[in-house]
């Protein structure tokens, strides 16, 4: 076994290709990224600038004034000699200063003020800490939209109600839904946007599939962008020059074969006219020969194009080819799923599963033949206990009549043409034919569609 190329899975992979490796794959998920992470950042800086900048010098300043007018309040009302006095005095935090005064003479404050997780609680505590030297405690949920602060003073205990407005703006909330709103209507408009740009790129490529693949694809409305529409419509112009061109090559061949197989027939007919001797059997042989060097070199040219494409059982395909090699060789084991369907051209692939399975019955003793189906692809693998062919070789048998003399008996027959005839139709629908070393010793032809 090979080692030298084989994964170290301690190798430590770069931080840039990792970052890469999260990165979405689809030109959606990349261009959404685009758009979520800077509107994700600007909001972050906006709401940290926020904060830091207008609601904690806000609040801090409207805390620091409530805390001043509770210090006044409480000093007012230890002041205060008589009830008149005292009454004056809460009416007037009543009236001026939204502070609703009640006081419990002879009680005593046990809790202290502590940190808490509300900034808004702690903001207030600190302020409360410089304007009164007496221990206090802060109920935030004493009542809906009021907040209550008890002073402990060596005569008793004072409860002063505010209204939660004095120390909180709606400002926050207000400035929080309209950041946050605005960027979920932006993002959405914009994800509309990217979805009616993209679906003319995602057509684009189907096309382009469906045009890998030999199916005839109509000319469709050209949308989205100028360079999307650009090269929809080059794209189109292709297809149509490639169309045109294999129809001027098919009908450049017929003209060919009309014009060769016309000789040849003259041929034949003067040898039948002719004296039998020995010499004639080589004569009819090499007429054999040309014929069939001409229909080969015919179907290779012809690939088939006019046929239509339609969906195909290629388990029942390949299983009927199979049954025709076993006349050959009757030792080829087949396995296969029981329904593997594609949109092929039925005789162009059963010429291309004849040439390779053919080449496997010739040359091997065994044969095995096995159809697995996985993502969006088929394979067929045909492999062999035969001579097989040398790993450099391997392209070369795929150039139009290469023989190797070495690993195929050149005696068997052939052009030089089968392994080309079958690569071509595997990619002709969008698929193709590799040669690999069989675990039976001898060769493996791999083939590979997309379904």
């Amino acid at each position: 076994m090979n080692t030298a190329s084989a994964p170290n899975p301690n190798r430590k992979i770069p931080l840039a290709l990792r970052f890469k490796r999260m990165l979405p794959r689809s030109l959606f998920g990349r261009t959404l990224l685009i758009i979520v992470v800077p509107t994700l950042l600007t909001l972050a800086a906006a709401t940290f600038v926020f904060f830091d900048r207008h609601w904690y010098t806000v609040t801090n300043r409207m805390t620091y004034a409530l805390a001043g007018d509770v210090a006044v309040v409480v000093e007012l009302l230890q002041k205060s000699s008589t009830p008149e006095s005292t009454a004056t005095v809460i009416h007037l935090a009543d009236k001026k200063m939204d502070l609703y005064v009640s006081f419990a003479p002879g009680e005593t404050l046990s809790s202290t003020a502590r940190e808490t997780l509300s900034p808004l609680r702690n903001m207030l505590r600190h302020a409360l800490n410089d304007r009164i030297s007496y221990p206090f405690d802060i109920d935030m949920r004493h009542a809906p939209e009021m907040v209550s602060i008890r002073v402990g003073a060596p005569e008793g205990v004072y409860t002063i109600l505010s209204p939660e407005r004095r120390i909180y703006t709606p400002t926050t909330q207000v400035f929080i839904i309209w950041m946050v709103g605005s960027s979920i209507l932006l993002s959405t408009v914009a994800l509309m946007f990217m979805r009616n740009q993209i679906r003319p790129i995602r057509r684009l490529a189907d096309a382009a599939e469906a045009i890998g693949k030999g199916r005839d694809v109509p000319w469709f409305k050209l949308e989205g962008a100028a360079e999307v529409r650009q090269a929809g419509a080059a794209m189109m112009v292709m297809r149509d020059r490639l169309k045109r061109q294999i129809t001027q090559r098919t009908a450049m061949l017929s003209g060919v074969s009309h014009d060769l197989r016309t000789p040849l027939t003259r041929m034949r007919l003067q040898l039948e006219l002719m004296p039998k001797t020995s010499e004639m059997d080589e004569l009819y042989a090499d007429i054999a020969d040309m014929e069939s060097m001409l229909d080969a070199y015919l179907a290779f040219a012809r690939g088939e194009e006019s046929e239509p494409a339609v969906k195909t059982d290629i388990t029942e395909l390949v299983l009927e080819v199979v049954t025709a090699a076993r006349r050959q060789n009757p030792n080829i084991e087949y396995n296969a799923p029981a329904n593997a369907e594609a949109t092929l051209r039925r005789n162009a692939m059963k010429r291309c599963l004849s040439n390779l399975i053919g080449n496997a019955a010739r040359y091997g003793r065994v044969a095995q033949v096995n159809v697995a189906l996985r993502d969006h692809a088929i394979d067929i693998v045909i492999d062999d206990d035969g001579p097989g062919i040398d790993a450099a070789q391997r392209e070369d048998v795929f150039r139009p009549f290469t023989r190797l003399e070495t690993s195929r008996n050149p005696a068997t027959g052939g052009v030089g043409l089968g392994l080309t005839i079958a690569r071509d139709v595997a990619r002709f629908h969008g698929g193709d034919v590799v040669l690999e070393d069989s675990p039976l010793g001898g060769l493996r032809a791999r083939v590979w569609l997309p379904i």
